[in-house]
């Protein structure tokens, strides 16, 4: 897997407050991001230069850096006729070459002086859909798959892109981000497999507590508030 672009963004506020079209209204978002130019320093809860607006749901050790296939940006332009390009997921790691069926929770990769390990596949929130004006853009990543991932950091340093993602370790070959994410947005109520998944050692604790939460209730959370940006 290649790193092919870093970028960092701070939270800012754009849009009009109270306007009409939900599209318009105003909010406030760490998703735009700026390419780096030369080394970034990396931290255990993320880039410097980086910053989240809602650290209820986004940012932390679990969810250090955020990476995205530019694999699909070719697919998105056939389906939705935008032309994506680096950081336009709100990415810090644009990455080629491997896809969700192709990595591992528990995942250790080396990049530079920094090791990486990927938590969780990335929950796409209503952000993504409001930053490119597309209503079911989040809904259609998460039903997709192609959600991209999140990476913890083991070993803090600097990195510079492009760079190799070299491979290290596999501790969980079982669990792809793809089957998480089967597993969590798609075979919701496979109780036995929400239960083993939880039980991965990697896996970030946000999706630790979903799943046993899931489990002892025999409940699955609605996801349309996160989707729909109706909160």
């Amino acid at each position: 897997m290649k790193l092919l672009s870093i970028q960092v963004g701070m939270p800012k506020t754009i849009g009009v407050a109270n306007a009409q079209e939900l599209m318009d209204r105003e909010w406030t978002s760490g998703f735009f991001k700026d390419p780096v130019v030369g080394s970034v320093e990396v931290t255990p809860t993320g880039l410097i230069g980086d910053g989240q607006a809602d650290l209820k749901n986004h940012g932390g050790p679990d969810k250090a850096i955020n990476a995205y296939p530019a694999d699909y940006f070719p697919v998105w332009r056939e389906e939705l006729g935008v032309e994506f390009s680096a950081g336009a997921f709100g990415e810090n790691f644009t990455t080629e070459g491997a896809l969700e069926k192709d990595v591992c929770i528990g995942d250790v990769f080396r990049a530079g002086g920094i090791v990486v390990q990927i938590t969780q596949p990335r929950q796409p929130c209503w952000k993504l859909a409001r930053r490119w004006r597309i209503k079911e853009l989040a809904a259609r990543v998460e039903q997709t798959g192609r959600t991209g991932w999140y990476f913890r950091v083991l070993q803090t340093g600097t990195v510079q892109a492009p760079a190799e993602l070299t491979l290290v370790e596999r501790p969980y070959p079982q669990w792809t981000v793809a089957e998480a994410n089967a597993v969590m947005h798609h075979r919701k109520t496979d109780w036995a497999a929400a239960a083993a998944l939880a039980e991965c050692a990697a896996l970030s604790a946000s999706w630790k507590a979903s799943l046993m939460n899931r489990v002892e209730t025999k409940a699955v959370a609605s996801s349309a508030g996160r989707l729909g940006g109706n909160e």
